[in-house]
C-alpha cells in the first residue's frame, strides 16, 4: 500500500473541501474562504486529483458529495480542527477571553489558602478560566508536570525535580490552636513540658505519628501522646473546638479557622524551623504564554496572603 507523500499536499485543498462539503456550492465556499469562483474550481480539479474520485457532483442546484466524501469528510474535519486548537494555543494568552482549564498539584492547606482569593480575581479578569485541583506525592510531582498531568504545583519542595524551576510564594510557620475556654492553654503559658502532656492532634499524610514538632520535642527529651492523626486537615476545627485536644497547624490557616469563635490561636512553646510555600512548574512549560499568566497571577495572589 503506497502512503501519500504528505509534502506534496497543500492544506489549503482541505480547507476547500471542508467548505465546499458544508455549502454544497461552489460559489459559496469561494465567497466563505474569500476566493474567487476558478479559484475555487481548480481546488476541486486538485481534489479529485488527490482523491482519485469526483467528491461532489451537481444534482440541480447543489453539489452533492460521493460516497468517497462522505467518507473522508468526518476525519478532515476532526484534523482541520485538531490544527486550528493547535494554532490558537500558540498564539498570545488572552485570559479574559479564553476558556482554558488548568490542573493545579495542591494540598489542602495550600487550597484553602490560596484559592478563594485566585477564584476572586479570575471572576473580575478571567471569567471563562476553570481550575482543578490535583493531589499529588511529591516523588511523583516531577513526573506529573513533564506529562502535563498538572500545570504547576504549590507546595514545599526542599528538593525540586530535575528539569523544573521554583520560586517562593511566603513563608510559613506553625502556631498552636485549642478550644476556647481550654482547661490548661487559656490560664497560662505553659512550658515545653506541659505541652508535651497534653493530648494532641496530628495532620499527616504519612500515615504515621511523627509530625516535625515530635523532631523538636525530642530535643527536650519529650514526648508527646498524638490522640488523633489524620489526613484531613479541615476536620480539624471541629475536632479540636470539641475537646481538650490541642494541635499546631500553620499561622494561616489558624487565623481563619480562629474567626469562628469557637478556637483560639497560642504561641508554641518550642522553637519551630519556618518554611517557604512556593510555586513549582516543568521546564518544558516555562515560555508557554497561557502557564506564564498563570504564575503571574499566584505570585500577584500571594502577595496578599
Amino acid at each position: 500500500m503506497s502512503l501519500i507523500n504528505l509534502s506534496s499536499v497543500d492544506l489549503n485543498l482541505l480547507v476547500a473541501f471542508e467548505a465546499l462539503f458544508e455549502e454544497r456550492s461552489v460559489t459559496a465556499a469561494a465567497q466563505r474562504l474569500y476566493l474567487g469562483q476558478p479559484a475555487m474550481s481548480a481546488a476541486l480539479g486538485r481534489l479529485r486529483s488527490l482523491f482519485q474520485d469526483e467528491l461532489f457532483i451537481r444534482i440541480g442546484r447543489e453539489m452533492q458529495p460521493t460516497a468517497k466524501a462522505m467518507e473522508i469528510a468526518p476525519s478532515i474535519s476532526i484534523a482541520l480542527q485538531q490544527i486550528r486548537q493547535t494554532l490558537e494555543t500558540s498564539q498570545t494568552f488572552d485570559p479574559a477571553t479564553s476558556k482554558r482549564t488548568f490542573a493545579i498539584g495542591s494540598s489542602d492547606y495550600t487550597s484553602y489558602v490560596v484559592m478563594p482569593k485566585l477564584l476572586e480575581v479570575c471572576r473580575q479578569t478571567a471569567p471563562g478560566i476553570d481550575f482543578r485541583l490535583i493531589g499529588f506525592d511529591k516523588d511523583c510531582v516531577g513526573k506529573l508536570l513533564e506529562q502535563r498531568e498538572i500545570d504547576l504545583a504549590l507546595g514545599v519542595f526542599q528538593e525540586p525535580p530535575r528539569q523544573t524551576i521554583q520560586i517562593p510564594l511566603f513563608p510559613e510557620h506553625f502556631v498552636g490552636i485549642c478550644r476556647q475556654g481550654h482547661p490548661v492553654i487559656s490560664q497560662q503559658a505553659i512550658a515545653p513540658e506541659t505541652f508535651a502532656q497534653l493530648p494532641h492532634a496530628l495532620f499527616t499524610l504519612r500515615r504515621d505519628e511523627v509530625g516535625e514538632l515530635d523532631k523538636v520535642l525530642a530535643q527536650y527529651n519529650l514526648q508527646r501522646r498524638v490522640v488523633l492523626t489524620t489526613p484531613h486537615l479541615l476536620i480539624l476545627p471541629a475536632v479540636i473546638s470539641s475537646s481538650d485536644l490541642i494541635t499546631a497547624i500553620p499561622s494561616r490557616l489558624a487565623t481563619s479557622f480562629a474567626c469562628q469563635d469557637t478556637l483560639e490561636i497560642f504561641e508554641l512553646p518550642l522553637q519551630t524551623e519556618p518554611w517557604m510555600i512556593s510555586m513549582l512548574w516543568s521546564k518544558l512549560t516555562d515560555r508557554d504564554q497561557a502557564n506564564l499568566w498563570l504564575r503571574h497571577l499566584l505570585k500577584s495572589v500571594c502577595e496578599g496572603i
